[in-house]
C-alpha cells in the first residue's frame, strides 16, 4: 500500500488517473491554451493531403498559439506553435524520452518517481544558423501550417525564398527531427550557407549516464538557382551513453513516419457524406496508434500528455483503447494492448484483493491506493478486446483474468445488489459515495461481454451464470440508482446525490435504456456546453472521455439525430477550431492534453455507436447501424477485427437498412431489416 504522503503527493501531481491538477501540469503542457476554449469559430480547413490546413496569411484573429503531441516508440514531443500579431512564428518543443528514466533527487517529493522521464524544452531560438547572400536569414511571416501526422510550417524566408519546416518524431529512435526545405521562388540564384550546430550534455539516470545532442550539419555556401530546393535538418536526440549514437537519415526518418501514418489510416476507413467526420476519424487513428513505447516489458501503449508514459492504466489502456485496436489492426497496438492485459492479470491474486489502477515506469511502479472499479474496467475492456481480436488463443489466455475480475465484482456487491468501489475513473475529483453508477455500469458491460467470451471459449455454464447476474445487476442499477435528478428521470450517481453527473451516460452505452429519455435530455441540455459535457452542472470543467461515451450512448440508445448533431458540433470544434486536431483529456486540468486513448474513444463512437458493432464471438458480431436520416449510406472498409479485412457497407432502402459484409470482394453477409434493427452476423456460417 502506498503511504498517505505518497497518495497526497500524487493528488497534487495531476494525472490521467490521479486526483487533482497541480502546478506541474501547466509547466509541461506547452504553455497557455485559449482562456475560454468554448465556441471558437473555424480556424482550420481540410487539406488535400488527408490532414488539415491553417491559412495563417489570411487569418486576422492573431496572435494564436496551439499545441499538439506526436509520439514514436522511444520519444514523444509536445510542440507549441503559433503566430504572433505580425504572423511571426512562435515555437517551443517539449521532448520526452519515456524510458530514459531519471534518478530521484534529494528533497524531491516521492511522487516524482512516477514522472521521472528525461525531458527537455527547446525554444524557437534553437535552430540552424542560415545565411542568405552572406546575411542571416530573416524570420519571415508564417503563411500556413498543415497537420497530417507531421507538423509542417510554411513561412517566408526573405525576398524570393520560402522555408518549409516539417517536425516529427522518429518512429523507432529516440529522436525528434525537423526537415528544413528552402525554395528559391525568385528569378535569380541565391547563395545559401548553413553553419554547423552541435551541442551536447550528459544527464544521470537510473540506467547510467544519458547523452543528449542537438545538431544540424553544415552546408557550405551553395548557389540555389530559381525554382530549386535545398534540404537540411535539425535533430534532437538522447540515448544511454552505453549505446551507440543512432545513424539518422533525415529523409528515411520522414518516410518512416509517413509510412506509419499511411499504415494506421489505411485500415478501418470511414466513408460517409460528411467529409469533416471522415477526416476527424482518420486523424484520431494516428494519435490513438502512435503513443506506443518500447519498454523492458515490451511495447506499452500510454496516454502521453507530458505526464503519462511507459506505463498502463486500467481506464486508458484496458477500458478505452484496447477494445478499439483490433478494429484498427495495427499489429504493434494489438501487441501493446495484450501486454497491458497481461500486466494487470499478474496482479490478480487468489485472495481477491483489489488490483492496482496503474502500472507505471515500465511496470516497475504500481499505483494507487483506492479501488476505482478497476476490475470492472478490466472485465469490460478485456472481454471486448479478446472477442474483437478474433483469436481463440487470446480469448483462452485472457479468460481467467476476465473471470477473476467478474468474481471480484461479485464479491463487492452490496445489500442493494450494486457493486461498491472506493472511487471511480475521476479519482476523487468529485464525490462518489460507497457505490457509484460507473463501477456498476462497467461491471454490467463486463458481464454481458464476459458471457459472450465464455461461450466463445467453451464455458456455457459460466456464460449462463453471467447472463443471469447481468439481468440481476440491471435490475439493481434501476432500483438503487434510478431517480429523478434536477427534474430529469435519470440516475443519481450515488445514493443521495442530487446533482447530475456526466457518467449517467454509461447505462446507455451498455444497452440499459429504461431511463433513456430523461438521461438523454439531461446529457444534451443541462450538462451540454460548447465544449461537450460538463462533468456536472456549473463545474466549468469538461473531460472529453465523458462526452465521447455520451455520444456513443446516444447512438446505442437509438437517438441518431441528436447524437449526430452533437457529434458534428464536437468534431468541428476538435478538428477545425482553436485547439486541434485530436480529442483532448480535459479543461482546465491538463490544458487540453492530446491523450491518446481519447482518440481511441472517438473511434469507438463510430465503430460501436454509429455502426453499432458489438463483438459476440471470435467471428460473430451484432450490428445496429444508426444511419442518419439525411445519409443514403455509409461504409467502414478494411476492418481488421473478427478475422480481418472486412468491409461493412450500409445503404438505406426506403424504411429499411441493408447491411453487406464483404471480404476482398466476396459478400459474406447481405440482409435488409427495418431501420433500427439489429443484424446478427456470423462469419463462420
Amino acid at each position: 500500500m502506498r503511504t498517505l504522503a505518497l497518495y497526497t503527493g500524487l493528488l497534487l501531481a495531476g494525472s490521467a488517473w490521479l486526483f487533482a491538477p497541480g502546478k506541474h501540469e501547466k509547466a509541461v503542457m506547452g504553455g497557455p491554451v485559449p482562456a475560454s476554449p468554448a465556441a471558437d469559430s473555424t480556424r482550420w480547413q481540410l487539406a488535400g493531403n488527408g490532414g488539415i490546413l491553417w491559412r495563417v496569411a489570411q487569418d486576422e484573429r492573431l496572435p494564436h498559439r496551439d499545441h499538439l503531441e506526436m509520439s514514436g516508440r522511444k520519444v514523444s514531443i509536445i510542440v507549441q506553435y503559433g503566430a504572433d500579431a505580425n504572423r511571426n512564428l512562435t515555437l517551443r518543443r517539449e521532448v520526452y524520452w519515456p524510458t530514459l528514466r531519471t534518478a530521484p533527487q534529494p528533497g524531491e517529493p516521492d511522487w516524482h518517481k512516477y514522472r521521472a522521464y528525461l525531458k527537455r524544452q527547446y525554444g524557437g531560438e534553437v535552430k540552424p544558423a542560415v545565411r542568405i547572400n552572406g546575411k542571416p536569414m530573416p524570420n519571415g511571416p508564417v503563411r500556413q501550417v498543415t497537420l497530417n501526422g507531421v507538423l509542417t510550417i510554411l513561412q517566408a524566408a526573405g525576398r524570393g525564398l520560402t522555408l518549409e519546416r516539417t517536425l516529427f518524431p522518429s518512429v523507432a529512435q529516440g529522436a525528434v527531427l525537423e526537415r528544413w526545405e528552402l525554395t528559391n521562388t525568385g528569378k535569380t540564384a541565391i547563395k545559401v550557407a548553413v553553419a554547423a550546430l552541435n551541442t551536447s550534455e550528459k544527464a544521470a539516470g537510473i540506467y547510467g549516464t544519458y547523452v543528449l545532442k542537438t545538431y544540424a550539419k553544415a552546408v557550405p555556401e551553395t548557389a540555389l538557382p530559381p525554382g530549386k530546393k535545398m534540404v537540411f535538418g535539425l535533430v534532437f536526440t538522447a540515448r544511454k551513453e552505453s549505446e551507440p549514437a543512432p545513424d539518422l537519415d533525415l529523409e528515411a526518418e520522414l518516410r518512416g513516419r509517413e509510412q506509419f501514418v499511411q499504415r494506421v489510416t489505411g485500415s478501418l476507413v470511414l466513408t460517409t457524406p460528411d467529409s469533416v467526420l471522415n477526416r476527424a476519424f482518420r486523424m484520431a487513428k494516428i494519435r490513438a496508434g502512435e503513443s506506443i513505447f518500447d519498454t523492458k516489458v515490451g511495447p506499452v501503449h500510454s496516454p502521453g500528455g507530458g505526464r503519462y508514459y511507459a506505463g498502463v492504466w486500467a481506464n486508458d489502456q484496458v477500458e478505452y483503447a484496447g477494445p478499439f485496436f483490433p478494429f484498427l489492426g495495427y499489429d504493434l497496438a494489438n501487441q501493446a494492448s495484450l501486454n497491458a492485459y497481461r500486466i494487470f492479470a499478474r496482479d490478480m491474486k487468489p485472495d481477491y484483493r483489489r488490483i492496482w489502477s496503474s502500472h507505471e515506469m515500465e511496470a516497475d511502479l504500481p499505483c494507487c491506493s483506492k479501488d476505482r472499479g478497476d476490475a470492472a474496467m478490466y472485465a469490460y475492456g478485456a472481454s471486448r478486446f479478446a472477442l474483437a481480436a478474433g483469436s481463440p488463443e487470446i480469448g483462452k489466455e485472457l479468460w481467467p483474468a476476465v473471470a477473476w475480475s467478474l468474481e471480484y465484482c461479485r464479491r463487492r456487491i452490496n445489500a442493494d445488489g450494486v457493486v461498491e468501489s472506493e472511487s471511480d475513473e475521476m479519482e476523487g475529483r468529485l464525490p462518489t459515495g460507497k457505490a457509484n453508477l460507473s463501477t456498476s455500469a462497467l461491471a454490467y458491460g463486463g458481464l454481458r461481454s464476459g458471457a459472450d467470451l465464455a461461450r466463445a471459449v467453451g464455458r456455457p455454464d459460466s456464460a449462463a451464470a453471467y447472463d443471469k447476474r447481468a439481468a440481476q445487476l440491471e435490475e439493481a442499477i434501476e432500483r438503487h440508482f434510478g431517480a429523478t435528478v434536477e427534474g430529469f428521470r435519470t440516475y443519481q450517481y450515488f445514493e443521495g446525490h442530487d446533482t447530475l453527473r456526466h457518467w449517467i451516460c454509461l447505462p446507455l452505452v451498455m444497452g440499459i435504456t429504461g431511463r433513456k429519455e430523461g438521461t438523454v435530455r439531461a446529457l444534451f441540455t443541462r450538462l451540454w456546453t460548447a465544449n461537450g459535457l460538463d462533468v456536472q452542472p456549473g463545474a466549468n470543467s469538461f473531460w472529453d472521455r465523458g462526452t465521447l461515451y455520451a455520444l456513443r450512448g446516444a447512438y446505442t440508445a437509438g437517438e441518431t439525430a441528436l447524437a449526430t448533431e452533437h457529434l458534428m458540433h464536437y468534431t468541428h470544434q476538435r478538428l477545425l477550431g482553436s485547439h486541434v486536431p485530436y480529442p483532448v483529456e480535459a479543461y482546465p486540468e491538463g490544458g487540453q492534453a492530446h491523450l491518446s486513448a481519447e482518440s481511441a474513444l472517438y473511434g469507438r463512437v463510430v465503430t460501436e455507436g454509429l455502426f453499432g458493432i458489438t463483438p459476440t464471438g471470435f467471428r460473430s458480431f451484432r450490428c445496429t447501424p444508426r444511419l442518419p436520416a439525411a445519409w443514403p449510406g455509409m461504409e467502414l472498409s478494411n476492418v481488421k477485427a473478427l478475422g480481418g479485412a472486412l468491409d461493412l457497407v450500409i445503404h438505406r432502402e426506403g424504411p429499411a437498412i441493408r447491411l453487406q459484409v464483404r471480404r476482398q470482394g466476396q459478400t459474406l453477409f447481405n440482409q435488409s431489416l427495418p431501420d433500427g434493427s439489429t443484424f446478427e452476423v456470423n462469419l463462420e456460417q
